[in-house]
């Protein structure tokens, strides 16, 4: 069969990455970022084997090092027999919209077939991830890996998204980065299940530890998750230790309380409900909709041109049987 073929054949393309081929995970993944005809029966036809790799994400504002961070995890769960797939969420080009791969490569060098590496393109979106995360992911589930890191793109506290896509969400941080005042915000907090302190061999390393240390002790909701609180120096072999020990304490009460079950429910519902979406819209914006908008954008009459009413009108015009 031909790659040609493949692209277009769901079932085939499946076994392929189930079989290990790298090639066609590589290709899978591409055909699911780009949308492609037919992306939609190929991750049906995965989904039976998603929900077994564990996800790990990183995130924490540029510069804190995530990158030396996922380095470091990658090496630690290599040396412990897992296989493992990192997936980076990088700015998109501005000519092409791919993604800018950088020295990620480094990442997977002198792992072999235990690591693939995969950098995907934010195309703009808001929340620190692509769009199409969610799917790559699965494939890279559906292909045996044991755990996907993933690492989304920094931008500070809009970076939500991720919460939704993994298991266990590390919040890296970083002393002397503006980190100490970010770390005051309660919703910087809701982020993390782990929360790290990086590049811990700096002076005022501590004091953000203890800051933070301090934050999560005062939180005494207890229906509120409560994140460790670790350190890392990734820069170091062996710096990211205490690190994974966290997230594995994390990776055990997930199973122990069985929230990782009903982690894996709340995705396929919420991703369900995405899809939903998406179709309604589609189908909802026909040309004669759309030119209702065109038309009040375009008028000089200032009454036109107001939004809630100009919605209502063309909602009201849909429930009528309007377009």
């Amino acid at each position: 069969m031909s790659s040609r073929d493949e692209i277009f054949d769901p079932a085939g393309l499946a076994g392929s990455i189930r079989s290990g081929d790298r090639r066609s995970l590589a290709r899978a993944l591409t055909f699911v970022e780009n949308r492609a005809g037919g992306h939609e029966a190929f991750l049906d036809a995965i989904y039976p084997d998603v929900g077994r790799a564990w996800r790990v994400g990183l995130t924490g504002s540029p510069g804190v090092g995530k990158s030396t961070v996922a380095a470091r995890l990658i090496e630690e769960f290599v040396a412990r027999g897992r296989r493992v797939a990192y997936l980076g969420i990088d700015p998109s080009s501005p000519l092409t919209g791919g993604a800018v791969l950088g020295d990620r490569i480094r990442l997977g060098s002198g792992h072999g077939e235990r690591v693939f590496i995969r950098s995907a393109a934010s195309r703009g979106a808001r929340g620190g991830l692509s769009a199409q995360t969610e799917a790559a992911a699965d494939v890279l589930d559906a292909a045996g890996f044991d755990v996907l890191l993933i690492e989304s793109l920094g931008v500070g506290q809009a970076e939500l998204d991720i919460a939704r896509v993994v298991d266990t969400v590390v919040l890296v941080m970083a002393p002397e980065s503006g980190d100490e005042i970010q770390a005051m915000k309660a919703g910087l907090l809701e982020i993390g299940d782990v929360l790290c302190v990086n590049k811990s061999d700096r002076a005022s390393a501590d004091a953000l530890y203890s800051m933070l240390k301090h934050a999560v002790e005062m939180r005494t909701n207890p229906a509120s998750r409560r994140p460790e609180v670790t350190k890392s120096i990734a820069a170091e072999a062996g710096g990211a230790g205490d690190l994974l020990e966290a997230i594995t304490n994390h990776h055990r009460k997930l199973h122990q309380s069985g929230r990782w079950t009903e982690l894996r429910d709340d995705r396929l519902r919420k991703r369900v409900e995405d899809v939903v979406r998406l179709e309604w819209e589609k189908r909802f914006w026909t040309e004669a909709r759309s030119e209702v908008l065109r038309a009040a954008v375009s008028s000089l009459d200032t009454s036109a041109r107001k939004p809630y009413s100009l919605a209502s009108l063309i909602v009201e015009e849909s429930s009528d049987g309007g377009g």
